[in-house]
C-alpha cells in the first residue's frame, strides 16, 4: 500500500528556512513522480516542485525557483523539500504526492494519485 507521511513544518519568521520530508513506503522512488504543493484555505492547491528520479528531472515554480530545493535520498525512501528565504506569502498546508505514471503534467494536482496528510507551514513578519 503506498504512503507518504510530510513533516518538518512549523512556524518560521520571513526570510527564515525549513526542511520538509515526504517519508514513502510502498513503492520503489525511482518508479514514481513526486510533487510538492501548497494550499492556502480557499484556494487550489498549487505544485510548487517536482522531482522524477528515473529521468532525473526537477522543476520549480517560478514563485520558488531559486529559493526551494527538492531532493531525495533513496535508502531512505525520503523527499525533502529545502525551503530558503521563505516569504509570508508561502504560508499554506504543503502536501507531497506520488503518480507511477512517467512524463505526467508536474504542477497539475490531477496527475497524482498519492497524496500525504499535508503539513502547515506558518511564516510570520
Amino acid at each position: 500500500e503506498v504512503h507518504l507521511v510530510e513533516s518538518g513544518g512549523g512556524l518560521v519568521q520571513a526570510g527564515g528556512s525549513l526542511r520538509l520530508s515526504c517519508e514513502t513506503s510502498g513503492f520503489r522512488l525511482d518508479d514514481y513522480v513526486i510533487g510538492w504543493f501548497r494550499q492556502v484555505p480557499g484556494e487550489d492547491r498549487k505544485g510548487i516542485s517536482c522531482l522524477d528520479i528515473d529521468d532525473n528531472t526537477i522543476d520549480y515554480a517560478d514563485s520558488v525557483k531559486g529559493r526551494f530545493t527538492i531532493s531525495s535520498d533513496n535508502a531512505k525512501k525520503t523527499i525533502y523539500l529545502q525551503m530558503n528565504e521563505l516569504r509570508t506569502e508561502g504560508t499554506a498546508v504543503y502536501y507531497c504526492a506520488g503518480d507511477a505514471v512517467q512524463n505526467l503534467t508536474c504542477f497539475e494536482e490531477y496527475e497524482y494519485d498519492y497524496w500525504g496528510q499535508g503539513a502547515q507551514v506558518t511564516v510570520f513578519s
